[in-house]
Formats: C-alpha cells, structure tokens, sequence
C-alpha cells in the first residue's frame, strides 16, 4: 500500500506543461529534426561524390 500512496502523492506533485510550452517543445523538436536530416544528406552527397571522384 505504501508504493501506490506514494505514487499518488508524486502524481499530485507533478506539473504538467500547458499547451502552449508543449507547442514549442514540439516545433523545437521537429525543427532541429529537419535541420539534422538536411545535415546529413549534404554530408552523405559530399562523401558519395568524393568516393566516386576517386
């Protein structure tokens, strides 16, 4: 009975994020995401061509 007490007063102390904050986690996320997928197709076309220059 102790865990599920204790789990009940952690869920009661817990703040959650509005809307708005999760909004801009969420774009935050999905920004650098694309920056990184945009990242690594320059540098995978730059090792292609460099390996079949040689």
């Amino acid at each position: 009975m102790k865990f599920f007490k204790e789990v009940i007063q952690t869920m009661k102390d817990t703040t959650w994020e509005n809307a708005r904050e999760t909004r801009k986690d969420t774009s935050t996320v999905v920004t650098m995401s694309i920056l990184l997928v945009i990242f690594f197709a320059v540098i995978d076309a730059a090792v292609q061509g460099l390996i079949s220059f040689i």
